[in-house]
This record gives C-alpha cells, structure tokens and sequence, in this order.
C-alpha cells in the first residue's frame, strides 16, 4: 500500500477545526466494547450518494503512537474498498470475526451475533496486516480522504499523538487521575454516539473532550462471557437531514420489495403484525411526493408509484399510528 506524507498545503486544511458542514462523510458512531466487538459507523451528511472506492481510509493510533502530519504505518490503517452511502444514511464497519467455534475471549473470537446483523462491511480479518478498527478506549482514529494522492483528515475521535491511559475523560486535562479514580472515562467500553447538532468531522488535533460533541450509551460488558454491546448502529441523526428523514432505521417494521426497483415495478409492503393504512413516498429533500390511503389497513400492500429515478423514503403509517421509514431506490 502506498504511504504518501502530507503536503504542507494540505496539513493547513487539516488544522482548519470542521470541513464545511454537510459536505463530507464523518463517523456518527464508535463502539468498543469487549471481545471484538468494535465497529464504526460513518455517515453521509449530504443529499447525494458518495460513492468509496479506495480513496478513503480509517487510521488506527494505537496507545497514543503515531502522528497528526506523518504518514502511518501499514498495519495501522485500512483501506476502505468500493461502496456507496446513499443520502442521510450510514456505513457500519467492524472486525472480520465471524466465526462462532473461535476461542473466546481470545484474538480471533467472534463478533457478537446482535452486532454482526447490523454490519455492512467486515474489514480487517488478520490483525498483522491491519489492526484499524481493533480500537480500545486509548486510541484515537481518524477517518481520511485521498485528495491529489494526498491524505487529508475528515475526522478524528481523541487525540492523535496522547495516550489517555485508560481512555479520554470530561474534565481538563481529559485524562486527570481524578477522572480516572472516579471511572469518568467515557470512550472505554461504551458506545459513543455523535451529537445530532455536529453537521461535519473534526480536523483539528487538540484535547479532546468526548462530551463536546458525543453522547454515551450504558456501559458495553461481558456477561457469562458473552459480550452485550449496547448500540444505535444503523441509523443516525442529523441536523444536516431534511425535517422528516432525519433517521433511516435499518430495523424497520415492514420490508419492502423489489428494492432498488425499476420506476415501471409494482412494489409490495409488507407487515409482520401490524397493519398498513398509509404510505408516504418522500424525496431526499425532505419533500412528500406521493401519498397513498388504504381504505382498508392491510398487512400486505401492492402499488406502481411510477416515480423518476432516485433516492426516497418510504414512510409508511401503520392502523395504529405508528410508522416505520425504510430507503427505496429507483433505477
């Protein structure tokens, strides 16, 4: 893999602090949590799709090593291989340590079942090649762009260059003792969720303060050895979002097929349990473009929206009020 150095005029726009917001992909959510289960959420804050393909990369600083201008070692990093966010919508990497038989706890023991059905993408599967998402509380990692064939930062969690020890702390200097004593370390084995008020990554390499911009879920442990990561992987929301699809929930009540669909294809909702009354078809502008009643709730739906090509929501409404929103692509 080709380690390029910073040119001078690039490391000026990383110091910048924030890219302009709602520009560029950030990480909305980290998970350490025990075992292997550790996974990155990246989000796409725009209104159009952003298609990856080996121009960006995650960079793991492990124990405080490495640093903010220089070019990181192979097995720090990883390349992020071809893939497309569409608008207002996620990417959720973790560890490929899938199989169930693998000692555990140990090196190769297998990401959590819960977490392994809301993941993407597995990257990473030999620690000697690259350890990039095999993070604990103590390390910083940076989400990178390659611009011109230099690498520019979209994000950093913690500080690149520190090692907090345990992991980064809310009071000054963000590692104290009296932190630690009191167990105020937050990026240890929790879950840290991205603030809906933070529309672009942070670029600047300063102390860092977790409650600033991320909220923490209860704390990720091991119970019977068996880890219980407490997570939001999936959806992610956003001020950058237009008022109505702020969060696309991967865990929706109904499916939805087929999906991508032709703008001739008839669709088919779907309810387990609950039956269907209405469906919104919205853009990604937030706009209603189409709404269609059922004079009798059903839980099975079909209907040709005949709608151009693009990326939508559908919300649909459910008999008893509730509603569920799932993406729909037409080709």
């Amino acid at each position: 893999m080709k380690k390029t150095l910073l040119s001078l005029s690039l490391m000026a726009i990383a110091f910048v602090g924030h890219s302009q917001n709602c520009t560029e992909l950030f990480i909305s959510e980290y998970v350490e949590s025990t075992n292997n289960d550790k996974a990155l959420e990246i989000y796409n804050p725009t209104a159009s799709p952003i298609t990856i393909n080996n121009d960006y990369r995650i960079v793991r600083y492990n124990n405080g090593t490495g640093s903010f201008t220089g070019a990181p070692a192979t097995q720090q990093y990883v390349i992020l291989k071809q893939h497309t966010i569409q608008p207002y919508d996620v990417w959720v990497l973790a560890i490929d340590k899938r199989n169930p038989s693998a000692a555990c706890p140990g090196n190769d023991c297998a990401v959590s079942a819960a977490l392994q059905l809301v993941v993407d993408t597995f990257v990473c599967p030999d620690y000697n090649i690259s350890y990039a998402l095999s993070h604990n509380g103590n390390d910083a990692i940076s989400l990178q762009k390659n611009v011109g064939g230099n690498w520019i930062y979209l994000d950093i969690f913690g500080e690149i260059g520190f090692d907090p020890i345990i992991g980064w702390a809310d009071c000054p200097p963000f590692y104290a003792s009296d932190c630690v004593n009191s167990r105020r370390v937050f990026t240890e084995d929790h879950t840290m969720i991205r603030k809906s008020s933070v529309r672009s990554g942070r670029t600047v390499n300063d102390a860092f303060n977790p409650t600033v911009e991320w909220d923490t879920l209860t704390e990720n442990k091991l119970v019977n050895n068996v880890a219980v990561t407490n997570h939001q992987l999936g959806s992610h929301s956003c001020d950058c979002a237009p008022v109505g699809i702020k969060e696309y929930n991967k865990n929706s009540e109904f499916k939805m097929f087929p999906n991508p669909a032709l703008s001739s294809s008839v669709l088919t909702f779907l309810s387990a349990d609950k039956r269907i009354s209405t469906v919104k078809i919205i853009n990604v502008v937030g706009q209603n473009v189409l709404t269609v009643k059922l004079d009798n709730p059903s839980l099975k739906f079909d209907q040709k929206f005949n709608l151009p090509s693009g990326v939508y929501f559908a919300d649909v409404i459910f008999e008893n009020h509730s509603s569920s929103t799932e993406k729909l692509i037409i080709e």
